[in-house]
């Protein structure tokens, strides 16, 4: 095939993603938003549909990390994008079938992976790159997790002593309003972060087919990606959306509040850094944290094992589909 019908495949494949990843990560910026009742499902969609679109012209420092940082520029072909696309695609459907909030992000990193290593082996890996997302994998969520707590206990402190004359009703009802405004964060954060992806995916397919000079998303590639994420977004994610909100911990609006503002933080400065993130990982860290600081026996600890053994089979997991497609049919393209 020509250069051009492969990278039009890319664009299609990268567009489908982008779609797939909204719709699981959705839940993210409002099954917590939802589940305390701040806004309804409808409403909450299309408020973080908006936001991860903004998002996506803020910053593409991840774009970089993805499209030059995970594997070496000079040895990626557009066939090696596309079996990385599929596997990353593949491992994101059957987890949103089966309602498990996963990393997307970590999804098409082991996708990069599985199909580096079946066309040029271990050397063409980028270590700093690769040392950079694990980091992001166990930094972040420690982080969250942290913060969480930090934020829930600064949080009733102060509503303690400031607003200790007002009803139960009425602080929730407060706290309902500022969930607005903090799932916007974490939707915002999460197209800095998210879509990305995509971003880098496609202008390194851009770049390897001869059709840029240098590494510089385009600006329809950025509005594409975004746009595409946040139709995901519309789309939906009702079982993942259930798992995050109400599985783990049964959120109130004081939880849902903190949670996203921890989130939306920590995700904000690392995608500045440029590091490929997991907006789940950090939420569901988050909304851990700032149950067990509450009510350790009431957080699902099974649950949330389940959640983490996902995250340790993700890259893996896409790795292992993306390198057996590309072994099986890399000579029919």
């Amino acid at each position: 095939m020509s250069s051009l019908v492969l990278i039009i495949i890319i664009v299609v494949l990268s567009w489908t993603y982008d779609f797939w990843n909204g719709a699981n990560d959705c839940a993210n910026s409002i099954a917590t938003t939802v589940s305390t009742r701040a806004l309804s499902f409808k409403r909450a969609i299309f408020l973080t549909g908006i936001f991860n679109l903004l998002g996506a012209f803020i910053s593409t420092e991840v774009a970089k990390t993805i499209g030059e940082g995970i594997v070496s520029p000079e040895t990626v072909s557009l066939q090696l994008l596309i079996f990385a696309l599929v596997g990353a695609i593949i491992w994101i459907i059957l987890s949103t079938k089966f309602g498990i909030p996963i990393s997307v992000t970590h999804s098409l990193i082991g996708g990069l992976v599985g199909a580096a290593l079946v066309n040029s082996g271990p050397s063409v890996l980028i270590k700093s790159g690769l040392f950079k997302v694990f980091i992001g994998m166990i930094v972040a969520p420690i982080l969250g997790f942290l913060l969480g707590i930090f934020l829930i206990l600064g949080v009733s402190w102060f509503i303690k002593i400031f607003f200790s004359n007002l009803s139960s009703f009425k602080i929730s009802q407060g706290l309902r309003f500022g969930q607005i405004f903090s799932a916007s964060a974490v939707a915002l954060s999460h197209g800095m972060n998210d879509t990305q992806n995509a971003m880098g995916i496609i202008t390194a397919a851009l770049l390897t087919g001869g059709f840029l000079s240098e590494f510089k998303v385009p600006f329809w590639v950025i509005f594409g990606s975004g746009f595409f994420m946040a139709l995901g977004t519309f789309f939906g994610g009702r079982k993942v959306i259930k798992t995050l909100g109400k599985k783990i911990y049964k959120i109130r609006p004081l939880h849902g509040f903190c949670a996203e503002t921890a989130s939306a933080v920590i995700v904000f400065f690392q995608s500045l850094s440029g590091v490929p993130l997991s907006t789940t990982q950090v939420i569901s860290s988050a909304v851990t944290g700032v149950g067990a600081i509450e009510r350790k026996a009431k957080v699902n600890w099974q649950i949330v094992i389940e959640i983490l053994l996902t995250w340790v089979f993700t890259i893996p997991g896409s790795a292992i589909i993306s390198a057996f497609l590309f072994f099986l049919f890399s000579g029919f393209i």
